[in-house]
């Protein structure tokens, strides 16, 4: 329940953020080229939608497995030692986040503590950051889910885009497409 709250929320959050941004940039590009004005805050805001979507994106990226990796060598172990490099794998991701939540809280921290506030909107510049906590700390979840599916054996590692046999797959079917137009002449 727990987890699918999450992805609720999370594709939620992406697709509305990536539906903002294009609104307002079409918005601003037609009030600008067509009007002669635009919005001062536009800029800023999709500055921060596009960092709050990236981080997002990264978590989906996790649960999706879309993230492109290099893992020719860890595809040629067994599977028993191949679960054991993805778990020391996630294990340093998780670490490296630890690191990172942690440094965000104190960044965050002393930006509410001083009160500023972005450049062009009234919002305070902690809550426009705080995605780099609410990033970090979806990553980190992500990846205890995964490190748990390895430890069950439900997964060996990271799963990931192998763009090698996309290719392929890809050749095949512009071949398929060409014979098809060929048998139809």
């Amino acid at each position: 329940m727990f987890i699918r709250t999450i992805n609720g929320i999370e594709e939620a959050i992406i697709s509305l953020l990536l539906a903002a941004m294009t609104l307002l940039v079409f918005m601003d590009v037609v009030l600008r080229f067509g009007f002669g004005r635009g919005l001062m805050w536009s800029q800023e805001l999709t500055l921060h939608m596009s960092a709050w979507l990236v981080l997002f994106g990264v978590s989906y990226g996790i649960k999706v497995g879309s993230h492109i990796g290099v893992d020719a060598l860890v595809k040629i172990l067994p599977p028993v030692p191949r679960r054991i490099v993805g778990g020391i794998a996630v294990v340093a991701c998780l670490c490296y986040c630890g690191l990172f939540i942690q440094g965000a809280w104190v960044y965050l921290s002393k930006l509410r503590m001083i009160g500023i506030e972005l450049e062009d909107m009234a919002i305070p510049k902690w809550i426009a950051h705080s995605i780099l906590l609410i990033g970090m700390v979806m990553i980190a979840i992500r990846l205890l889910l995964l490190l748990w599916a390895i430890i069950q054996g439900k997964a060996e590692g990271f799963s990931q885009v192998d763009e090698a046999q996309e290719s392929m797959h890809l050749i095949d079917e512009v071949k398929q497409a060409q014979q098809s137009r060929e048998g139809n002449v």
